[in-house]
C-alpha cells in the first residue's frame, strides 16, 4: 500500500483475499472505489473497512451466502474513514508515500499518447452527428498532447500537478459526452445505475449515493465512447 498510485488494485486484491475466492468486480464496484477516492478517503481506510466487514459476516449464526458486492463493505468503509479522518491519516488524494517515480518514462508516455489517440478516434467518429462534441473530444486531445510535448521525463517530477490537470481535462469531457448523449442513451444508463444501487440503498447515506450515481454514469458513458479514464491511476 506504498504506492498511492495502486490505489484501484490494491483494493481489488484485499477484498478478493478477504473474500477467500477470485471474483472479478462489476462496474458498480469499481464506481465505487472511485467515489471512494474521489472523496478522498485513505486506502488504508477502505482495507480496514472491508477487513471489518468480513469478519462481521463471520460472527453472523448463519452464512449461507459469501459476500458478493463491495458495496455491502460500504458502511464499514465510511466508519473506518470517519476514524481515520479524526486520527489525521493522509487521504488517498494525497501525496504518494514513496519518492520514487512509480512507472518508467516511456510507460507514461504511451499512456498520455493513448489517451489522447482515443478521444481523437472518438472526435472522429462524433463528427457527423455532432460537431460540437466531436470538437470538444479533439480540444481535450489536443490538451492530453500538451502534457508531454516536451517530452515525459520531467513529468515525473510532478505528477501530483500532471494528475490534478487529467482531472480537469477529464471532468471537461465527462460534461461534454453528458451535454451530447443522446437521451435514450442517458436514459438507459439511469436505469441501469438505479438499478444496481437499489439493493445496497439502505448500507448508503444521500450523498453516497449521489457520489455513486455520478460515478457509474461516468463510468458507462466513457465505456459508450471507447474512451479511457483519463487519470494516472489506470496507467498499468
Amino acid at each position: 500500500m506504498e504506492n498511492y498510485f495502486n490505489y484501484f488494485t490494491e483494493i481489488e486484491e484485499f477484498y478478493q483475499r478477504s473474500r477467500g475466492a477470485p471474483m472479478l468486480l462489476s462496474t458498480l464496484d469499481w464506481a465505487l472505489i472511485e467515489a471512494w477516492k474521489e472523496a478522498g478517503i485513505p486506502l488504508e481506510a477502505v482495507c480496514a473497512g472491508i477487513q471489518r466487514t468480513f469478519e462481521k459476516h463471520a460472527r453472523r449464526p448463519r452464512r449461507l451466502q459469501k459476500i458478493n458486492h463491495l458495496a455491502y463493505c460500504t458502511q464499514e468503509v465510511m466508519v473506518a474513514a470517519a476514524a481515520a479522518k479524526e486520527a489525521g491519516v493522509q487521504d488517498g488524494n494525497g501525496r504518494a508515500h514513496e519518492n520514487s517515480a512509480p512507472f518508467p518514462p516511456d510507460d507514461l508516455a504511451r499512456f498520455l499518447d493513448s489517451c489522447a489517440n482515443s478521444l481523437q478516434a472518438a472526435a472522429a467518429r462524433e463528427r457527423p452527428a455532432s460537431a460540437v462534441l466531436a470538437e470538444d473530444l479533439a480540444e481535450a486531445a489536443a490538451a492530453i498532447r500538451q502534457f508531454f510535448a516536451g517530452g515525459a521525463g520531467h513529468l515525473l517530477d510532478a505528477l501530483e500537478n500532471l494528475e490534478q490537470s487529467l482531472t480537469g481535462v477529464e471532468d471537461k469531457v465527462t460534461a461534454a459526452l453528458t451535454r451530447g448523449s443522446p437521451v435514450d442513451l442517458l436514459a438507459r444508463i439511469h436505469q441501469e445505475v438505479d438499478g444496481s444501487i437499489a439493493p445496497y440503498r439502505r448500507t448508503m447515506n444521500a450523498g453516497q449515493i449521489e457520489m455513486l450515481h455520478r460515478q457509474f454514469l461516468k463510468k458507462r458513458l466513457f465505456e459508450h465512447y471507447q474512451i479511457p479514464r483519463l487519470s494516472l491511476f489506470y496507467l498499468g
